[in-house]
């Protein structure tokens, strides 16, 4: 599992390394005029400063490299094992940073047009069945101080599709236990409401009589809590679903995402609307959420191939 260093994400986007001016005020724009959410953000950065840590071995800068050189770099990562997926992250900051700087005046747009987008690979989300999903949510221990907390997020990420950093965010007011739907704050700032099930909220209504008082330390209205009273980070939430997977005897690492995968896979299963679907996750485009049809198809296939006399 790939986590992001907890000091990277500290850091401002903007505060980058690289002495380019321009660099910076490209980071800026992203933040302040695109919206985007600051783990987009820290993506560029990094991003960008891989580059420029390449090119200022070769005597270069970003603002003074040539298409060849920007290829060079992406050759590089490549061979150094990188995956495609990651390579092709890497060519689209380099893109959106070269439509930036020719939108601002710069002679980029000759560059940008050698710049040959490679296709990412099409690798189909994890997900595990429903009996599955109840072996997690059954994995953490009664006699634990922690326990309840950890069923109601086990169950809250199953019930409702939401991202780590999404899940870390929520305040208790953003959950309407009379309604049963809870108000999400997305990527690029844009708010959702996404129902929650009866589990989930049964999970939450106890983890808030049992557990959540015991933690809080302040009036700190963050819904969920660490056991010292902090907000709950996307790291240590990380490391809570794994060790439930670890726990529960599943043979496969597990991450957050991997509850928001189940969570689209099952419902587009059990006959969801493809367009219902991406609200509930939050996709801004369609093809995003359409992943989740073909890893249904490829269940049912394997469920044929497995059961059918004639598989």
């Amino acid at each position: 599992m790939n986590r992001p260093l907890q000091a990277s994400t500290s850091r401002s986007p903007a505060d980058t390394r690289i002495p380019q001016r321009p660099i910076h005020e490209f980071l800026l724009h992203l933040a302040a005029e695109r919206g985007l959410a600051q783990n987009s953000l820290h993506a560029y950065r990094r991003d960008l400063e891989s580059l420029h840590d390449h090119l200022i071995t070769r005597g270069k800068s970003i603002l003074s490299a040539t298409a060849a050189d920007l290829r060079d770099y992406l050759q590089t990562q490549t061979r150094r094992g990188k995956s495609t997926r990651t390579v092709a992250r890497r060519l689209a900051a380099i893109r959106s940073l070269l439509r930036y700087l020719s939108a601002t005046g710069r002679d980029s747009l000759p560059i940008l047009r050698q710049l040959e987008r490679p296709k990412p690979e099409q690798s189909l989300p994890k997900i595990l069945s429903r009996a599955q999903v109840n072996q997690l949510i059954s994995a953490p221990s009664p006699a634990s101080p922690l326990f309840t907390r950890d069923v109601a997020i086990l169950e809250l990420l199953y019930a409702s599709g939401l991202r780590a950093s999404e899940l870390c965010q929520l305040k208790i007011r953003d959950l309407n236990m009379q309604v049963g739907v809870v108000r999400v704050l997305g990527k690029g700032a844009k708010e959702r409401l996404v129902p929650v099930g009866k589990a989930a909220l049964e999970a939450i209504t106890r983890y808030l009589e049992e557990s959540r008082p015991k933690f809080a330390k302040t009036a700190d209205e963050h819904l969920f809590l660490s056991r010292t009273g902090k907000p709950m980070d996307r790291i240590s939430l990380w490391m809570l679903v794994e060790k439930h997977g670890r726990a529960s005897g599943l043979l496969r690492k597990i991450s957050p995402h991997t509850l928001r995968h189940c969570f689209a896979t099952h419902l587009i299963g059990g006959g969801a609307d493809l367009r219902v679907v991406q609200e509930l996750l939050g996709h801004s485009d369609i093809g995003t959420t359409q992943v989740y049809t073909h890893v249904d198809q490829s269940r049912l296939k394997a469920v044929h191939k497995k059961y059918h006399p004639r598989g």
